[in-house]
């Protein structure tokens, strides 16, 4: 998988790629990331981007052209590359569809992604013509795209084959399933008078599973009843 992030911070994403999962799902060859400056495709050379809204208003607008010439610029070095690929643009955007576990393992499939950052108070509403998904990560307000988009990049890499060296792992997960995840436990198996649960220590898988599933049923209910 290749994902090109469009920002006007392509800084913020230096230790991002570098690291932990990312960093080593990158070295081994699962993904490319790209990050690529909106600033490179200004039409001044003050490198200006955005502009005042029309009809007035508070604050500053990404302009149609800068983000409509990077987007084609991005677009047309994936289908030199990758020709046969299928390209999915997603805008992160406080309007958007609000991300949830099955719209990342639905982008875990797509060959390539594009994932557009906004600023200020947003972007020329022309673009949206060019999208294909728009993605909240809730119902807040950041300064930028670019956590969002981290988000987004984080939560799909890792649901890439291989790059959890179990795929097990992510299918067990919170979410994955529509429920939150069982409860965990690791050595020792007593300290400060808490006990590890009895039902993990006895070997018997089929009944570790079923109380494991008994125990995200439990804790969903208590904590997501919004998810049963």
């Amino acid at each position: 998988m290749r994902i090109d992030i469009i920002t006007l911070f392509p800084e913020f994403f230096d230790g991002f790629k570098n690291h932990s999962i990312i960093g080593r799902a990158i070295k081994s060859g699962k993904v490319e990331i790209v990050v690529h400056n909106l600033r490179e495709q200004a039409k001044d050379n003050y490198g200006s981007v955005d502009d005042h809204p029309y009809g007035g208003g508070p604050g500053m607008v990404l302009r149609f052209d800068v983000l409509l010439d990077t987007f084609n610029h991005v677009k047309s070095i994936l289908k030199s590359q990758m020709p046969n690929s299928q390209i999915k643009t997603v805008l992160m955007t406080p309007q958007g569809e609000v991300y949830k576990q099955k719209i990342a393992q639905d982008l875990a499939k797509e060959d390539n992604l594009i994932l557009i950052c906004g600023h200020y108070e947003g972007y020329d509403e022309r673009i949206r013509e060019y999208i294909d998904l728009e993605i909240s990560i809730g119902d807040y307000v950041l300064t930028g795209g670019e956590l969002a988009a981290m988000i987004i990049t984080d939560s799909v890499i890792r649901l890439l084959p291989g790059v959890l060296g179990d795929d097990a792992s992510s299918q067990d997960e919170s979410h994955s399933a529509g429920l939150l995840e069982y409860p965990q436990y690791t050595r020792p198996t007593e300290y400060e008078g808490k006990k590890v649960p009895e039902i993990l220590l006895g070997g018997n898988h089929k009944e570790i599973e079923k109380w494991r599933k008994e125990q995200s049923i439990v804790r969903t209910k208590e904590r997501r009843p919004d998810l049963l």
